[in-house]
């Protein structure tokens, strides 16, 4: 669990996959195969979006943010954190935002976007089997009601097992797997990789988000030293777990030993 160095990462990074979804082309054509659709174009609405919706209110930092021709709003994503619960509350207050920062003072509610929040997980997600999920509002004593508020939630995961999707999407999920490029999309995406992988200007950048983080977490535990709260500081150590900065970094920021972050690594089901 470590902050990777910048030549060590792939496709399976969110860093780089949200610099290959720049690419419009691929970006369109990664959407059709993902959700099975035909899409006329697309614009991105702006590249690291941020919405702030309030000075009270959480903000979030969506890295791949489009509209396609019909006004559809896709948030797409790649996830290697295993905390389901996690991710999982994640896309209920995506979607929230993403109402609140569309519909702007005075409108209807008719004028609400159409959304989907994509998840791509490298990693077995719910039972496990499938490689597709996908959550719509339905009436739970009728379940071929649905409620049609146009938002959708998709959980996608390399690590599926079932016969469930279409060849393409195997074949895509399979290389963000780590398997070979096989189709001309993916040798697309494999070149786009490469093209990001020699840009010295996100080499930087992926530098300073690196130090930005430690000194996010670095501050987090000055912050509980100052108030003597133990539980404070095994929350951040729980965060840098979570954003899988090594057991001895986390052990040198924060005084714990190794064993103490590794039992809880262990606790809290992070190792």
């Amino acid at each position: 669990m470590r902050i990777k160095s910048f030549d060590e990462l792939t496709i399976q990074d969110n860093f780089i996959f949200q610099k290959v979804m720049l690419k419009k082309p691929i970006c369109k054509a990664v959407l059709e195969r993902l959700l099975d659709i035909s899409i006329k174009d697309i614009v991105y609405i702006q590249e690291e979006k941020t919405l702030d919706v309030s000075l009270e209110t959480k903000s979030i930092r969506l890295d791949v943010y489009v509209n396609d021709d019909k006004g559809t709003v896709f948030n797409i994503e790649m996830q290697t954190s295993k905390d389901m619960e996690e991710l999982v509350k994640r896309t209920r207050f995506y979607q929230s935002i993403l109402d609140m920062y569309h519909l702007q003072k005075g409108q209807k509610y008719m004028s609400l976007n159409d959304s989907y929040i994509i998840f791509i997980c490298t990693f077995p997600v719910f039972s496990g089997n499938r490689h597709k999920y996908t959550f719509k509002n339905i009436c739970m004593e009728e379940h071929d009601i649905l409620l049609n508020d146009g938002a959708t939630k998709l959980f996608l995961s390399t690590k599926g097992t079932k016969d469930d999707i279409s060849k393409p999407l195997q074949r895509f999920l399979d290389y963000v797997d780590g398997q070979t490029a096989s189709d001309e999309l993916l040798r697309d995406i494999e070149s786009a990789v490469d093209e990001a992988k020699h840009c010295e200007a996100w080499r930087e950048e992926y530098s300073m988000l690196s130090m930005d983080h430690y000194a996010y977490w670095k501050e987090g535990i000055a912050e509980g030293r100052a108030e003597g709260v133990v539980e404070g500081k095994t929350e951040v150590v729980i965060q840098m777990l979570r954003k899988q900065l090594s057991l001895e970094m986390i052990a040198e920021v924060t005084n714990f030993t190794a064993e103490e972050v590794t039992a809880i690594a262990k606790e809290y089901g992070l190792m």
